[in-house]
């Protein structure tokens, strides 16, 4: 007769065995690769889909910048582990970062990395043209895993509106509008030069400055001058932050008429008409009374060498 505890240990043992037959396999594991063994509660285990590093979904493929800002491309790694993190330019193959340190003497590239997120992000600081591409973020698996960015730059369009050239009369008021286009941050400042030297507006009956936001891209700065001079003269620039500027050369003149200042050399202007009526009746004389040619020739010199005296 079998006794109770001889069927308590044949239920116990099937269990035992298999318990024993799990920790004797992972001791040689453990020992093929050459380690020691690691008490359990230290050995990290991921649950769910992915049981290694993995790219969270919701990463930009894109990202674009304005010329001269600061560029930040965000890399999101779950379950990171040990690995390392890269971050290599395409379109020369040249790694930038690997982890927090950068391996390029462009010191506008850095990495770092925000914990609360998981996320590690190239700064690109000051950015170029030449800096638009694709950007990737490598994790050290094996084999390598990928996320691709895209980098664009935005040059903002800078214009002084009217011609080059401005003819003004002394005493008017000017207005010099500097407009700012494609812009996707308005500049902190857009500061205006007279041949070189910046125009400050501590007499605001004299001159006026000022800057307003227009739309979602577009920045207008404005310089007033009020009762304008002779010395007002010259070429003037408006400058923002961190953009190229754009110039225009204001002439202010005395005693001209508006169509001369609006114009130019007016005379250059204005002769093309005058000698379409002076040659008119010269044709008719020609036709009619071929002696009263040489005396209309006369005429006509006479009214050119006049005209040039008055251009000169």
């Amino acid at each position: 007769m079998t006794s109770p505890v001889s069927l308590e240990l044949g239920t116990l043992c099937p269990k035992m065995i298999s318990a024993w037959i799990l920790i004797l396999a992972e001791f040689i594991t453990v020992l093929s690769c050459g380690e020691a063994p690691m008490p359990r509660h230290t050995v990290k285990r991921f649950s769910g889909l992915y049981t290694g590093p993995y790219f969270d979904p919701t990463t930009p493929t894109n990202i674009t910048a304005q010329l001269g800002t600061h560029a930040y491309l965000p890399c999101k790694v779950k379950q990171l582990g040990n690995k390392s993190v890269s971050w290599i330019r395409r379109r020369d193959a040249h790694i930038l970062t690997v982890d927090r340190y950068t391996f390029i003497a462009d010191e506008r590239f850095q990495a770092f990395l925000v914990e609360a997120s998981n996320t590690w992000t190239l700064q690109v600081k000051y950015v170029q043209p030449r800096d638009a591409g694709q950007y990737e973020c490598q994790v050290s698996t094996e084999p390598k895993m990928s996320h691709f960015i895209q980098l664009n730059v935005v040059v903002p369009k800078i214009e002084i509106v009217g011609e080059a050239e401005l003819y003004v009369k002394a005493g008017s008021t000017v207005s010099l509008r500097c407009v700012i286009s494609r812009s996707l941050e308005e500049p902190a400042y857009i500061f205006w030069y007279r041949d070189s030297e910046r125009v400050l507006n501590y007499d605001k009956t004299l001159i006026d400055i000022r800057m307003e936001r227009i739309g979602a891209d577009t920045t207008v700065g404005t310089l007033i001058i009020y009762n304008s001079r002779r010395e007002d003269s010259g070429n003037y620039s408006c400058s923002p932050s961190n953009l190229d500027s754009a110039s225009v050369m204001l002439h202010v003149l005395n005693g001209e008429q508006p169509a001369a200042m609006q114009h130019g050399n007016s005379g250059a202007r204005t002769r093309p008409a005058d000698w379409r009526w002076v040659s008119l009746p010269l044709a008719l004389l020609a036709a009619r009374k071929p002696k009263l040619l040489l005396l209309a020739a006369a005429l006509l010199i006479l009214i050119a060498c006049h005209e040039s005296d008055d251009g000169k």
